[in-house]
């Protein structure tokens, strides 16, 4: 008996010194900032996918509040805490990479296959910084005109502006306010942008280099150029003679809900205003046409922003972030991504061969995306030191140009000066 009991003591001793086995299971922390209960269900929808086909890797989505993500992100990565794949804007990218919290993906770039069908914008977005890939980008916003076809038809209207002149005579021969009738749903609040694509189409010859869009070839800024303030003077003219009165407090959801009421059927905007405008009207009552060119320049000029993911440069875990990374941002996953959330994919093969992007509304962004002589894009320099006051000051004087307290030459000259070298 006493040997039995010596025995089952020596056996419990062993047992209960034995190093206990460790879960195979790694968990990745995935923090995303663009947060709508929409867009994180097709986020989870991808997690889950991507958990079944690997097993021993689970997925943590933390979806802060939309306000709270970017300054979430940023206290996170501050203090080192524990993130592995990240999501990246065009206006946070360059404040990531230079605060060092993104890993260099270019080792990891160079063996994925599904490089190859990237778009040149795709390339451009992803090495937007020091021209070294950071970010896999998944999303494009480039803007197209949106056209009322039913309430244009009935106006009279069947040929679509070429140019933006052409427009803005269009917008000003339909006005009628007494039937509640005008052209262009102006975005009044935080229109600079929509104004900036129109201006730089102006120019002949724009700075295409990263971060060079307000400049020409000679070192000048756009401001300067003559065409550039002869659009602005039109510009004006269109606002005064084809917008709604209230056009200058016009913010986004004032410009879709004037477009889907037929009050103003004329629209520049973003691809995912799409879904927002097809749950009101029927196709058959709206289209999306390449956007205008410039008179003087036969070019139409804009910088397109975009999303994308990278993984955090102390991440523990860089091969299982990168591979999951590979996955979310491949092009199967990348053109679902963007049926559901409405922005452009990054790959050419949606616009090639996918039935949702290579018809109907999306047919006008890859015409444009197609047609890089004409349709050219310009970056605006983010990674100036005065891009932070810069849209405060450029707001101040575009509304005070818009209500005739200033000439727009006035108002140019303030920007030329300010961005002068």
């Amino acid at each position: 008996m006493m040997k039995f009991l010596l025995s089952f003591m020596i056996c419990l001793s062993l047992f209960s010194c034995a190093p206990k086995e460790k879960s195979d299971v790694i968990e990745l922390q995935f923090l995303e900032v663009l947060t709508s209960p929409a867009r994180t269900q097709v986020l989870k929808d991808v997690i889950a996918r991507y958990e079944a086909e690997n097993p021993n890797i689970k997925v943590t989505l933390i979806s802060p509040p939309y306000e709270q993500a970017d300054n979430k992100l940023s206290v996170m990565l501050n203090a080192n805490e524990t993130l592995d794949i990240i999501e990246v804007r065009d206006h946070t990218h360059k404040q990531l990479v230079n605060n060092k919290k993104l890993l260099n993906l270019e080792s990891y770039l160079e063996n994925w296959e599904e490089k190859d069908d990237w778009l040149d914008i795709a390339w451009q977005a992803s090495r937007n910084i020091e021209d070294t890939a950071y970010i896999f980008p998944v999303s494009l916003f480039l803007r197209g005109l949106f056209i009322r076809t039913d309430i244009l038809e009935n106006l009279g209207i069947t040929e679509m502006p070429k140019t933006y002149e052409e427009l803005f005579e269009m917008s000003a021969q339909i006005t009628d306010p007494s039937k509640n009738q005008y052209g262009f749903a102006f975005r009044g609040k935080g229109g600079v942008s929509f104004w900036n694509t129109i201006m730089l189409s102006a120019v002949n010859d724009l700075n295409t280099a990263p971060n060079k869009g307000f400049w020409t070839t000679d070192g000048k800024t756009v401001f300067e150029d003559p065409n550039a303030v002869i659009m602005f003077q039109k510009y004006i003219d269109m606002f005064n003679n084809g917008v709604p009165p209230d056009g200058i407090n016009w913010g986004f959801n004032e410009q879709v809900n004037g477009f889907i009421s037929g009050v103003t059927p004329f629209l520049i905007q973003d691809p995912d205003t799409v879904p927002l405008v097809q749950k009101q009207l029927d196709s058959s009552k709206f289209n999306v046409v390449p956007l205008p060119v410039g008179e003087a320049s036969g070019k139409s000029a804009s910088y397109p922003g975009y999303s994308g993911f990278g993984v955090t440069s102390y991440t523990e875990y860089p091969e299982e972030s990168v591979d999951f990374l590979m996955f979310l941002c491949s092009a199967e996953e990348n053109i679902q991504w963007n049926k559901n959330y409405g922005p452009l994919p990054m790959f050419k093969s949606a616009y090639e061969g996918d039935s949702y992007f290579a018809t109907d509304v999306y047919e006008a962004w890859g015409y444009m995306l197609a047609n890089p002589e004409t349709y050219i894009f310009v970056q605006v320099p983010l990674d100036s030191p005065k891009y932070p006051g810069w849209l405060q000051l450029e707001e101040q004087y575009y509304q005070s140009a818009l209500i005739g307290d200033m000439a727009a030459k006035e108002a140019m000259d303030v920007w030329a000066k300010y961005w002068a070298k």
